[in-house]
């Protein structure tokens, strides 16, 4: 069963939307115990990283959330607090991956926010990708992005500079664009991340 951490800065209703038409149980995650009730976990998130990271800050889950050995899932902004530092409110993350979350420059041919389908193309094997053909189209909303390393890129896109789409490392996976808004792709995602 999915739990979904809860700290106020998370749409949480098109992602649970989701997981019902998809048949994934899921619970909501409040406090420390609550980890005890589920086999993975999503880290949901939109609007800015640091005020997002303030909020987890509050809730006491931090340290938690670092330690966590089961399958952990950033989406969005969930994805950017796995990173070590954002330029968004000059803000330090959880630093679980040692990257950096950096804002996109401005450009007549590319406009910021960063909305809309594009393609992602696969860095590596690994089983959130399983039956999701490389190149799928995605959907993305976001003004700031994870620079590129290929020791945790797991697929990428290029948006006026090439940069990481997912990554991984180890139990811990972060998606860039929404997969609860991306179609059959997307659904596909969701549900290999409730096989892992």
């Amino acid at each position: 069963m999915v739990g979904i951490i809860r700290y106020g800065a998370g749409n949480i209703f098109s992602l649970t939307a989701a997981l019902e038409r998809l048949g994934i149980a899921y619970g909501m995650i409040n406090n420390e115990d609550d980890f005890e009730h589920f086999d993975r976990y999503i880290i949901p998130g939109v609007g800015h990283a640091g005020a997002a990271m303030n909020k987890l800050e509050q809730t006491g889950l931090v340290p938690k959330i670092k330690s966590l050995t089961k399958p952990t899932l950033g989406i969005c902004v969930g994805m950017q607090l796995l990173t070590a530092y954002s330029e968004e409110g000059d803000s330090k993350l959880l630093n679980i991956f040692p990257i950096k979350t950096l804002k996109f420059s401005n450009s007549a041919e590319y406009k910021v926010p960063h909305t809309g389908w594009n393609r992602v193309f696969a860095e590596k094997e690994n089983q959130l990708f399983k039956n999701i053909p490389n190149g799928s189209h995605f959907y993305f909303v976001h003004s700031y992005f994870i620079e590129y390393n290929f020791s945790y890129t797991l697929t990428s896109t290029i948006y006026n500079n090439k940069f990481s789409a997912s990554i991984w490392m180890d139990n811990f996976y972060g998606v860039q664009f929404h997969p609860e808004k991306s179609g059959a792709h997307g659904e596909t995602l969701l549900l290999n991340f409730s096989k892992l």
